[in-house]
């Protein structure tokens, strides 16, 4: 199991990137001043690094902070609009590497833009993103402090769950057709860290479709899923009442933006997960006392 280190809150973090007075960057640095960003998680990230007033344009569903819903939309990862990006003139996109296609990367370079990629599929990426934003937008220091500080506030809640008595868990990103994550994905890493088992994370897909056999088969103690699925996300599942997370009452619906998103606020996620899988331990104590 992973091991992090202690922090302050993620509503404090996004307080010190916005609230405190950056200076100038020395004239011979680098700096970018005219971003937009193609996904929502990017434009959280460029707030994060303490970088939002260079942004002039956003994708559409860019709603935190609430500054982001001020800005021209743009569009989304797979559809943009050429004659607003043109009137934006920026003089950097940012594109995420797992949601934007190829073509549409190919087609903005095509077009004469500058394009950075931006890698966020772990926890690790996260930080690593922030501190790229910063050194790209001249903020670097600040975006060093956002990095520092959501590095060590996952290690501060590993810490708190450290040593922990397993669990076999199922995240469901989607029921129909029905999609879990593998050993790769983020959320996967954040079970990891509470002390839980993805069942599925020795599959190759990052997000790979599963058959409700191959989960019956591997009979998950736990079961996650995004808090936007609904209060039905698991009803389908009460047809095998045997399965160990129906036996245990262990079904729980985790923070949809703070899960969804590859933003410093999985650090909320962590929390989240963390306490979830402590009572699921709990519930399956009980029921194998009840047994015995």
């Amino acid at each position: 199991m992973k091991t992090w280190c202690p922090t302050l809150t993620v509503s404090v973090l996004f307080c010190l990137c916005a609230c405190t007075e950056t200076p100038e960057p020395p004239a011979s640095a680098a700096r970018h001043s005219r971003l937009v960003t193609l996904a929502p998680n990017l434009t959280e990230l460029v707030f994060a690094a303490g970088a939002g007033d260079t942004l002039v344009g956003v994708s559409a569903y860019s709603d935190y902070p609430d500054e982001a819903k001020q800005l021209p939309i743009i569009g989304d990862a797979f559809v943009v609009d050429q004659e607003q990006l043109a009137v934006l003139q920026p003089d950097l996109l940012l594109v995420w590497q797992s949601g934007t296609p190829e073509h549409v990367v190919d087609e903005l370079r095509g077009a004469g833009y500058r394009v950075e990629v931006i890698r966020t599929r772990t926890l690790a990426d996260v930080a690593a993103a922030i501190r790229r934003i910063g050194d790209l937008t001249g903020y670097s220091n600040q975006a060093d402090l956002a990095a520092n500080l959501y590095t060590e506030g996952l290690r501060t809640i590993a810490a708190r769950y450290a040593d922990p008595e397993d669990l076999r868990v199922f995240y469901q990103v989607d029921r129909r057709p029905l999609y879990t994550i593998n050993g790769e994905h983020y959320v996967s890493e954040l079970i990891d860290l509470c002390g839980g088992s993805n069942v599925f994370d020795d599959l190759n897909e990052l997000a790979p479709a599963v058959d409700v056999e191959a989960v019956v088969d591997r009979d998950p103690e736990v079961m996650l899923a995004s808090s936007d699925a609904g209060e039905d996300a698991f009803s389908e599942w009460q047809r095998w009442p045997h399965l160990a997370a129906n036996q245990y009452q262990n079904r729980y619906l985790m923070p949809a933006d703070e899960i969804g998103r590859a933003t410093p606020r999985l650090v909320i996620a962590a929390r989240a997960v963390c306490e979830a899988l402590q009572e699921a331990r709990n519930r399956r104590a009980l029921a194998l006392a009840n047994v015995e």
